[in-house]
């Protein structure tokens, strides 16, 4: 459309017929043409030419400096590879784990805890007279660090485990009208995010989606048995965990039951 105007077209009717998609339907073409009509000048063309211009510069520019860097990452594609099955994860942010941090983690970091704290994704945890003041987060990480919570924002808007756990934290957190409860909420998926790539790069495997129910089957009680088994076995390494349930006591009948039983 806006090609089309520049070109010199004026008929609003003309113009809406170029659009695609969602804006085809009947009611919002007949809008849509109503839109288009009105005062534009040839000044008007040159300033769309001119800012379009500029537009395509910039992305030939972006599209050569995305292949040096692709041809640079070449090495690691397969790390690159297995991050880029994180949700939120694509070529961009794939490229600053390798670069900022490295394709092995692991190698350089005790627990993905440490590697949050370099990065600058761990709160400070202040607590005086039992009060916790404060937890930010610090201001390290200069590159990678929003690069993950820029794809902490694109993660939560895939169906998943990582969706329902931002829900859980914005309502934790303050509800879903605070705006501090949603940045909170959104650093908390950013660690996620860091410490699901560090398993996926220690382990080779790629990251498969728990679903959205995730929380809710870990709340089973057949869920919550296995795990306090699992932290049992932790606890004391070597050791296997049997448990066993007893039928409940037959109930006494109640003819037996007399005053002082």
């Amino acid at each position: 459309m806006i090609e089309a105007l520049i070109d010199g077209e004026r008929r609003g009717k003309v113009m809406a017929d170029l659009a695609i998609g969602h804006m085809r339907t009947a009611g919002k073409l007949a809008d849509l043409s109503m839109a288009l009509e009105g005062r534009f000048t040839d000044h008007h063309a040159l300033m769309c030419r001119l800012s379009l211009d500029r537009v395509q510069v910039l992305d030939a520019a972006v599209a050569d400096l995305e292949m040096r860097i692709a041809a640079t990452t070449v090495p690691w594609q397969r790390e690159i590879s297995l991050l880029k099955t994180i949700h939120g994860f694509g070529d961009a942010v794939a490229w600053a784990w390798i670069a900022e941090i490295g394709p092995a983690p692991h190698q350089w970091f005790g627990s993905h805890e440490k590697l949050a704290s370099w990065v600058s994704l761990a709160p400070g945890n202040y607590i005086s007279a039992g009060k916790r003041r404060h937890g930010r987060t610090g201001d390290a990480g200069t590159y990678i660090k929003p690069m993950l919570v820029q794809a902490a924002w694109s993660a939560i808007r895939t169906r998943g485990r990582l969706q329902a756990r931002y829900n859980r934290l914005v309502r934790r957190m303050g509800g879903p009208k605070n705006p501090a409860a949603k940045k909170k909420a959104i650093v908390a998926i950013a660690h996620t995010l860091l410490k699901i790539a560090c398993t996926v790069l220690k382990t080779g495997i790629p990251y498969q989606d728990p679903g959205e129910d995730f929380y809710t089957r870990r709340e089973t009680p057949g869920h919550r048995q296995a795990w306090l088994e699992s932290q049992i076995q932790m606890l004391h390494p070597g050791y296997t965990v049997t448990i066993t349930i007893s039928p409940p006591p037959d109930p006494v009948p109640e003819a037996a039951l007399t005053p002082g039983t």
